[in-house]
């Protein structure tokens, strides 16, 4: 994915990170990310082709050999909690069997219009403010999502509700996101805030989904720092500048 910008929070060893208290980067033990969902922060999570490839294989890499540094050959696994997937198969089975008056199409559409027209290329505050209200609009609408295939076997129009539900969340988690940074940086184009503003931008925008919140308040927005400096003395650091043609 060649336009494929942040992604699941990492450190270099391609473990998931979460900020909780003063520390940004506290593990989240056993979980791992690395490739396209992953965002390990290198290049400045900017939009190089490259990233795809660096990520995979020099992440997927680490990731392989954190786990083995961590793990114990032979040992058992930790038992799982009573009721432990009950959610993830009530999630499923809700869907698959909802009832409601707009099909996935509808709503899909309905989420592409805002995102086009309200987050375009271009961007101010006004048409972000609005967009923050109808992509809220329409993340509540999922509520009223309609199936009409109730099988378990090849399922697409499941498939595609599933589907749906991660997009609006990546969505409202956008949108939100890029009203509350006041600047232009990379692919985020604000007409109001035309430059790039490092002294109280350069942090990368963490967001949470709250599945049970209220419709208007379901998106959290958080930020970390940027780490800025190597890993060693080897190469000098080589700090960040616009970039201009």
């Amino acid at each position: 994915v060649h336009y494929n910008m942040g992604g699941v929070p990492t450190n270099y060893f391609g473990e998931v990170v979460t900020p909780k208290g003063d520390n940004p980067d506290v593990v989240v033990p056993g979980l791992f990310a690395a490739g396209e969902a992953a965002c390990a922060s290198v290049h400045g999570a900017n939009r190089l082709g490259a990233n795809s490839l660096l990520d995979i294989v020099v992440f997927g890499r680490a990731c392989a050999n954190r786990i083995g540094d961590i793990a114990k050959p032979n040992a058992p696994h930790k038992p799982l909690p009573a009721g432990a997937g009950d959610e993830a198969v009530a999630r499923l089975d809700k869907l698959r069997n909802a009832k409601g008056s707009l099909r996935t199409a509808e709503i899909r559409r309905t989420m592409q219009k805002v995102m086009q027209n309200d987050a375009a290329v271009f961007r101010t505050q006004s048409s972000l403010e609005e967009g923050c209200r109808n992509i809220d609009e329409t993340v509540a609408s999922f509520a009223d999502v309609k199936v009409s295939d109730r099988s378990l076997v090849w399922n697409t129009d499941l498939m595609e509700t599933l589907e749906l539900e991660n997009l609006l969340i990546n969505a409202a988690i956008t949108m939100h996101g890029a009203e509350q940074r006041k600047e232009s940086r990379g692919a985020h184009a604000r007409e109001d805030f035309p430059n790039r503003d490092d002294k109280d931008w350069m942090k990368h925008t963490v967001g949470w989904f709250d599945y049970h919140g209220s419709s208007k308040d379901r998106v959290k927005i958080g930020y970390r720092p940027v780490h800025m400096q190597p890993l060693d003395s080897e190469m000098e650091h080589i700090p960040p500048k616009a970039r201009v043609y």
